[in-house]
This record gives C-alpha cells, sequence and structure tokens, in this order.
C-alpha cells in the first residue's frame, strides 16, 4: 500500500477521498491535504452558495458521500429538520455544511485510525511525479509522496473566444459568475441582462438575480435556446436492467446508432427518465468503448441534448423559470455567441443561428457556461506547469486530461504509476465524472487501489510496460 498520499484540492472530491481512506485504512498512513488556501475545505464553488435558491439537482437520498453510509447526507438532514424525505431537491448550501461536518468528523477520527492527516492551507505549486513516487512543491519546500492525486475541481474560467478584454476589465461582460452572486446587490440594478449559456448554472444565476433585481429583463443565448429538462415530482426507477440496450450499444459504438437506439428505447417506455437513468451506471463503459472520431461527433452533435435530459432542474425551479418567461422578464434566444464588444455603453453580443446574425444588446453580460475541463490554454497555475513540464497529455477534445479508467493520468497515454485524478479531470476516460454519485464510486476505487497491500509493486510493474 502506499504510505504517504498527497491530495490536491479542497472541494468535495478531495473530501471524498480522504474519507474514504481514513474510513479504510489498516495500518499508518500520511494524508497530505493541500486545500489551496478555502476558507471552508470541502464546499469548493458547487457547495460554496449561501442562496436557499440553488438546490441540489439530485434528490436527498442519493447525495450520501460514502458507500458504505449511503444515507449520510439524508440523516444528517433529518437530524436538523425531521420533516426532510429522502426524495426532496435540498439546497445546496446545506450539502455544503454536510461536507464540512464530515471533513470535522474525518479528522477526529483519523488519529484513531492511525492515519496522520496533515492539512496544509495552500495551493501545491508543482507536482513531478516519477515511477517511485511524486514530488509536491509548495513555496520552498518539497514534500515526497508516494503518491499524489488531483482533486482540483473546476479550472479557471475563460470568456469565450472573441470576447473584448475590455469589457471583461470592466465588469460588463463577467466570466465568472460566482463572484458576482458573492457581492451583487440590489442597486444599482441593470434593467438589461444577458446570460451567455442555458445550463443549470444559467437557472442558477438566473433565479438568484431575478430576486435581487426586480425589475431586471434577461435575455438567455443558448446554441438551441432549450432549458435543462425537469426531473419528475417522483423518483422512477428503470422498467428493466437495461441489459438488451446496452448490449445493443456495445454491439456498434457509433453515435448515430446510439442515437437510433435511444428513440426506440424511449418510445418504448412510460417516460424517456427511466431510460436515461437507467444508463448511468453504465456510462463510463460505454463512453471507452466509443472510438475517438465517434466522440468527436458525439460533442459536436449530440452533447447538449445528453447534457439537458442528463443534468436536470428539480420541478419546483422548473416552475419558476416558466413563470419567469410567463411574466415576459426571462426570453430565450437560439444561438451561438461569437464575440461581444461595447456599444454605445452598453454590451452587444454577437449570436449566430441558422446562418444569421443577431445581435443582443445588454447593460451587464454574464458567462453561464458550466465546467471548462480543457487544460490545453487553462491558466490553473499547477495544471499549467504538469502540461508544459510534459508531465500529463490534455485531452485532444477538451476533456480533462489523458487518464485510464480507474484514474491514473497519462503522459502521451503511458500512465503514470503512482499520479491519479478525480472528478472533472476524468472526463476523457470516464464522460460522466462530475456529479457526487459518480465522485463518490471513484474515491471508493481509488482508496481501494491505494491501501491494497501490493499497491506498489503493482503500479511499478504497470510503468515497465509500453503505453
Amino acid at each position: 500500500m502506499f504510505r504517504r498520499v498527497a491530495i490536491i484540492g479542497g472541494g468535495a472530491s478531495a473530501v471524498a477521498l480522504l474519507s474514504e481512506l481514513v474510513d479504510r485504512a489498516s495500518g499508518p498512513l500520511h494524508l497530505d491535504w493541500y486545500t489551496g488556501g478555502a476558507t471552508h475545505p470541502g464546499r469548493g464553488i458547487a457547495y460554496g452558495t449561501a442562496s436557499p435558491r440553488h438546490l441540489l439537482n439530485v434528490r436527498a437520498a442519493t447525495m450520501g458521500m460514502f458507500s458504505r453510509r449511503p444515507r449520510g447526507f439524508l440523516d444528517f438532514a433529518q437530524r436538523l429538520d425531521p420533516q426532510v424525505a429522502g426524495t426532496d431537491f435540498l439546497p445546496r448550501r446545506l450539502y455544503g455544511d454536510y461536507l464540512e461536518d464530515e471533513v470535522a468528523h474525518v479528522l477526529g477520527q483519523s488519529r484513531s485510525r492511525g492515519v496522520d492527516v496533515r492539512v496544509v492551507p495552500f495551493a501545491a505549486d508543482a507536482l513531478v511525479p516519477e515511477i517511485d513516487g511524486v514530488t509536491v512543491i509548495q513555496g520552498e519546500r518539497a514534500s515526497r509522496a508516494d503518491a499524489a492525486v488531483l482533486a482540483i475541481g473546476a479550472l479557471p474560467v475563460r470568456p469565450l473566444e472573441g470576447v473584448d478584454a475590455a469589457l471583461v476589465a470592466e465588469g460588463r461582460y463577467v466570466i465568472d459568475p460566482w463572484a458576482l452572486l458573492a457581492q451583487a446587490g440590489s442597486d444599482p440594478a441593470p434593467r438589461e441582462v444577458a446570460l451567455v449559456g442555458l445550463g443549470l448554472t444559467a437557472v442558477d444565476v438566473l433565479l438568484e438575480l431575478a430576486d435581487r433585481w426586480p425589475h431586471a429583463h434577461f435575455t438567455a443565448i443558448s446554441r438551441h435556446g432549450r432549458l435543462p429538462a425537469a426531473h419528475l415530482p417522483v423518483s422512477t426507477v428503470p422498467d428493466d436492467d437495461g441489459g438488451a440496450l446496452l448490449d445493443a450499444m456495445h454491439e456498434a459504438p457509433e453515435v448515430r446508432r446510439w442515437l437510433r437506439l435511444l428513440r426506440e428505447a424511449i418510445a418504448a417506455s412510460d417516460d424517456w427518465r427511466v431510460v436515461i437513468d437507467g444508463l448511468r451506471p453504465s456510462t463510463p463503459g460505454l463512453w471507452d468503448a466509443l472510438p475517438m472520431p465517434e466522440r468527436a461527433r458525439f460533442l459536436r452533435h449530440a452533447r447538449w441534448a445528453w447534457e439537458r435530459v442528463r443534468h436536470r432542474m428539480p420541478p419546483q425551479v422548473e416552475r419558476q423559470v416558466l413563470a419567469l418567461e410567463r411574466e415576459g422578464r426571462l426570453q430565450r434566444v437560439s444561438g451561438r455567441v461569437t464575440g461581444a464588444r461595447a456599444f454605445e455603453g452598453r454590451v452587444e453580443l454577437h449570436a449566430w443561428h441558422a446562418g444569421a446574425r443577431t445581435p443582443v444588446l445588454a447593460d451587464i453580460a454574464i458567462q453561464t457556461v458550466g465546467l471548462d475541463t480543457d487544460l490545453r490554454n487553462t491558466v490553473h497555475p499547477l495544471i499549467r506547469q504538469m502540461v508544459t513540464n510534459g508531465h500529463v497529455t490534455p485531452d485532444p477534445l477538451g476533456l480533462g486530461c489523458q487518464a485510464t479508467p480507474d484514474g491514473r493520468l497519462c503522459r502521451e497515454g503511458t500512465p503514470w504509476p503512482r499520479l491519479f485524478g478525480i472528478g472533472s479531470l476524468l472526463r476523457s476516460a470516464r464522460w460522466e465524472s462530475i456529479a457526487m454519485p459518480e465522485i463518490r464510486l471513484q474515491a471508493r476505487m481509488l482508496a481501494s487501489q491505494m491501501l491494497e497491500p501490493d499497491a506498489a509493486p503493482a503500479r511499478r510493474r504497470l510503468a515497465s510496460q509500453p503505453g
């Protein structure tokens, strides 16, 4: 087993791994946790919101962090409010409280389990992976670990191509909506607000600002102008195990064939959600079977539709959004934003749809396109160092790092024996890799790998084999 492990990142995926390692440790173990200076380690961006309007898009019963305690979050919520049900969509800030509670619990029990946890309240500046270990550099200090795990979560947001840098500097084109929400007041309030993107991030921003700016009108621009789908008021389960559909998809790993199979399965089902949800446990295997050209085709033509039905709104959130639309406060526009410039003291967005350009004028534009996983041009200092020095290879489609399905990061197709990733960095290998149920599974798998008695020799043998 690895006796010293460095965990890089201060969000939920880092907490999940930390907790699994402490819970499963059977001997002396040293964990160096680099939290990146987070004021409240564990919350990250996803669960750092304080707004009661920002809800989890997964029911409470399935948001437990650990396989051994699947009801962990629900039990936590019911201790605070016995009326909470497992089917409820609860505030994300409550999940942040749960994560902080878990951090305190893990740190409290670590000593009794023979685990030494060193919390480093700074970011790691550089990593140097080698066959027999990883060197972590922070400031002027270099520490040696048997293995390291990158659990960095979201990369820093970058403006879309064609956006005038002056607009960003002036704050009229906002690339970080969460920073805006942390400081936006009610006065003075803009009258015309443009949202670039129409996924779950856009919905969160819309609901919060619609409340703070009651006289503002919102124009949301996305490629197809469609809102995320909504969950049913009651939970659903698959009609069967989906075995026939999965077998057919594995037999023909082609996007067009898969779309046809999905349409047929949905037509034969009482509700399309049971078909989509039934694929969730098998998504990594399906993605692994898809050749690179087909992956690129999926990203070009089907990604928007998949993410719309896969990452859904709670029913009460859908009702609020549709109410804003009925009141005339929200307008949806179909188009691909290709640029933004200043125009007569306002922001002019260029949106193209069906070969025609539609200009959209606003007092402020807010970029709400969601998670950035493209390592090729990121400004994240640690990732930029590792890419520049050739320690990791970005996925050519912009989906995190080249990696193996079991979480090992790769250099030019060859996996490192002691350098791992969890969460968003693994989208290239697993596709579905950012929601808590997937992160929970990855944390369990990684902890098992790292703590198995022959982990280090096995990784050494793997490293000696050609990639």
